[in-house]
């Protein structure tokens, strides 16, 4: 007899949580996080008040890459990964100052950002309610289904 609900499975990813960019947690109300909709010139200013390691006051003194917000994002959402080996192995040796770390890490980030950007902007309120409105109809069958097979099964 086959299972009416399946036991759902993790989805694990990469970094099971992304920290804010102020270093703490990641929270709207904080309003320490990157959103998918900020536009470029948000992103940009956001990006580059990004917490770094505090007791690197110059360019040339040594910083601290591990919990570095910019470089977990970097990590994350820089395609370049040897880009990003070069800023950390720079960045621990004090031969690359913030600014260019930011820069770079803006740039991956609205590259990662630009098409859903755009995908968004393609959507007009009709559309999205249009999706709503077929999205609502497949679930309702769905589950009008399962709720038969729950009946049948607890013989209703």
């Amino acid at each position: 007899k086959k299972s009416i609900f399946q036991e759902p499975k993790p989805i694990l990813t990469q970094v099971p949580k992304l920290v804010g960019i102020d270093n703490r947690k990641m929270s709207k109300s904080y309003n320490n996080s990157i959103a998918l909709s900020d536009s470029q010139e948000v992103l940009k200013k956001k990006v580059f008040s990004m917490y770094t390691d505090p007791k690197r006051t110059r360019a040339d003194i040594p910083g601290k890459v591990e919990n570095n917000p910019v470089f977990i994002y970097h990590e994350l959402f820089n395609s370049d990964q040897q880009e990003v080996k070069d800023l950390k192995k720079r960045y621990q040796a004090g031969k690359v100052g913030d600014v260019e770390v930011k820069e770079k890490l803006y740039q991956a980030l609205n590259k990662f950002l630009k098409p859903i950007r755009e995908k968004r902007e393609s959507f007009s309120d009709s559309k999205i309610q249009k999706i709503l409105d077929e999205g609502s109809e497949i679930a309702r069958a769905v589950g009008q289904e399962t709720m038969d097979k729950v009946k049948q099964c607890l013989h209703l």
